[in-house]
């Protein structure tokens, strides 16, 4: 191994490999638990366009359920001090579920909002999105000066769980448990429900009609598909996705809201969606990606390489951390301009479907 790091330009290349198979036990419940708003986002706008309904404002959706939620778990931990979590599973006080229903309740409300603006006012599906985002950075950005900035009260936040350290121990197998186990309630959640609508879309009625009525409505309207009630359903659940998305910023991964903390995720669970050719996943696989370049970062940052990899060490270190926090939004414009014209989106998404009169 030494011969081949020693080898010039090359060298390095061997060194960057041996590094991320080094690091990769360490970082991996990192990756998945940063992969969480952009999976949980991809899966909303799955539920939204495999029913022929575009949604580009899961970004606006995801950061008033965290601006809802957070407040309202402050608020309730306010008037409540002192609480003490339910039964020990994952820190849960009642101000934290009670948060986490608002987030959810968030996010249906807006998406109910979308889909009537998509599907019965039938207006341009785009700047439906675009209104939901603009809105919610104004008004999550006011709120915060008036509220949050004025009561920097924190409710807290959820606790991961810690897996047995005979399953964790296990060789090959163990950090992969660790990864996928040793996390917090949203990202367990998340886990679950990628599995389950991956199922769902292709072994369930309710999937052979979301992908009938997202490539032909007209032809599963004539055998007796009601159209319009599946998109209102499909695109109004699909929110909840987009509230447990916001939930998780401020109510597990963190404990305070910031203004536009969602930072583009949103828009990056559009490109995973796209990249996992529209299945629960292929996009999760595609958020794994996409954030892999930041995990990276924050290991560089607190386990540089080091022994026979200190050339690697020296040049990564000096790399600016900017550049770390970018890299997710450059890995996603490159892969996306690989896939372009190679992911086929279902035939009727962004078409508002209206029913044949029947004379």
């Amino acid at each position: 191994m030494d011969i081949l790091f020693d080898i010039p330009v090359i060298g390095l290349l061997f060194q960057l490999v041996a590094y991320l198979v080094q690091i990769l036990p360490s970082i991996s419940p990192v990756i998945v638990a940063l992969c969480t708003p952009i999976a949980l986002g991809a899966l909303c706008g799955f539920m939204n366009e495999r029913s022929g309904v575009v949604n580009i404002g899961i970004e606006g959706m995801m950061l008033l359920s965290a601006f809802v939620g957070w407040t309202t778990a402050v608020v309730i931990n306010t008037a409540v001090p002192d609480q003490e979590p339910i039964r020990e599973l994952f820190g849960a006080t009642p101000a934290l579920v009670i948060g986490l229903v608002a987030a959810l309740l968030t996010g249906l409300l807006s998406s109910t909002v979308h889909a009537w603006l998509s599907i019965s006012v039938r207006a341009d599906q785009i700047i439906s999105g675009t209104i939901i985002n603009i809105f919610a950075f104004g008004i999550t950005g006011y709120l915060n000066l008036l509220i949050s900035a004025a009561s920097p009260q924190s409710a807290g936040s959820f606790t991961r769980y810690v897996p047995p350290a005979e399953l964790t121990s296990l060789p090959f197998v163990g950090w992969l448990a660790k990864a996928l186990l040793n996390q917090g309630p949203i990202v367990l959640a998340m886990l679950v429900m990628v599995v389950v609508m991956q199922i769902l879309l292709f072994r369930s009625r309710w999937g052979l009609r979301t992908r009938a009525v997202g490539e032909h409505p007209k032809a599963a309207e004539t055998v007796g598909i009601d159209v319009i009630k599946l998109r209102y359903r499909n695109v109004i659940l699909g929110g909840l996705f987009a509230g447990l998305a916001g939930a998780w910023f401020t109510l597990e991964f963190g404990n305070s809201f910031q203004s536009g903390m969602t930072n583009g995720r949103g828009f990056i669970a559009l490109a995973a969606l796209i990249f996992g050719r529209w299945t629960p996943l292929g996009s999760f696989g595609a958020a794994l990606l996409f954030i892999s370049a930041e995990a990276i970062g924050i290991a560089v940052r607190f386990q540089p390489p080091t022994g026979q990899m200190a050339d690697l060490g020296s040049i990564l270190s000096g790399i600016p951390s900017q550049f770390w926090t970018a890299l997710p939004y450059l890995v996603t414009i490159v892969v996306l301009a690989g896939v372009v014209g190679r992911s086929i989106a279902p035939a009727a998404v962004g078409k508002p479907y209206e029913r044949e009169s029947t004379g």
